[in-house]
């Protein structure tokens, strides 16, 4: 089996890693992404991407907040 590393970027994107052919991104609506000579790309986790699923770098652009961070933030809730 093909090893596929996820790195969660530190408010910034999930990048992928993975030998190619052996990764299939598939979005909500059921549209299948060409991933053809990507071993590795990046996905959008803030939403202000213009080439949606991928990262195009907005999220450096806007002050993206990962939500680990925003949780850590607000402290517990009562």
């Amino acid at each position: 089996m093909a090893a596929v590393k996820i790195t969660i970027r530190k408010n910034g994107p999930y990048r992928v890693e993975a030998p190619e052919g052996s990764v299939e991104l598939v979005d909500a609506d059921g549209t299948r992404y060409d991933l053809t000579g990507k071993p590795a790309f990046s996905l959008c986790r803030c939403g202000g991407s213009t080439n949606k699923p991928f990262c195009d770098g907005t999220h450096s652009k806007i002050g993206f907040e990962g939500a680990e961070l925003a949780v850590k933030q607000a402290g517990p809730q009562s």
